[in-house]
C-alpha cells in the first residue's frame, strides 16, 4: 500500500523502534510507497511514511525494485566525505559527511540476516536512511 510522505519533523527527529516479524507489512508498504515515488526519491525509511520503525528502502538507478533493510547497522565504513543531500521529507539540500565504502548488515524480508558491502551512490543513500532511522535529519 502506498503511504503519505510524513513531512513532521517532530516525528522524523524520533529515534526508530527495531523491527520484527509483526512489521513486515510495513517493509511492504515502503517498499511500495518508495516505487510510487521513485521518479523523485532513490530510499525511503519507515519514519518517512510515519511508521518509526528501523526499516529502510533503497533503489539506486539500475535496480529495478527496491532493496528492504530490516534493522540495518553499518558494521564497517571507509573514505569520508562531504556532500550536499536533499529528502523527500524536507525542503532544501544539506551538507551532510558520507563514507564511500560501507559494509552492512541487515534482515531480509524473509528476516534472514544478511550482509553486503556498498560503496558509492547506493552507500551514500543507506547512510542517508540509516540516519532517518536514528532520528538524524541533514
Amino acid at each position: 500500500m502506498i503511504r503519505p510522505i510524513c513531512t513532521d519533523t517532530v516525528l522524523l527527529a524520533k529515534p526508530a523502534a527495531r523491527a520484527n516479524n509483526s512489521d513486515l507489512q510495513t517493509a511492504r508498504d515502503l517498499a511500495d510507497t518508495l516505487l510510487a515515488n521513485r521518479s523523485r526519491c532513490v530510499g525511503m525509511a519507515s519514519n518517512m511514511i510515519g511508521i518509526p520503525k528501523c526499516i529502510i528502502a533503497i533503489m539506486p538507478p539500475g535496480m529495478q525494485q527496491p532493496l528492504v533493510m530490516l534493522n540495518p547497522q553499518i558494521i564497517a565504513r571507509s573514505g569520508e566525505y562531504e556532500v550536499q543531500e536533499g529528502c523527500l521529507s524536507l525542503k532544501g539540500e544539506r551538507t551532510a559527511k558520507r563514507y564511500r565504502k560501507l559494509t552492512v548488515k541487515w534482515l531480509d524480508m524473509t528476516m534472514h540476516p544478511q550482509k553486503r558491502s556498498f560503496e558509492g551512490y547506493p552507500a551514500q543513500i543507506i547512510q542517508h536512511e540509516i540516519d532517518h532511522c536514528a532520528g538524524i535529519l541533514i
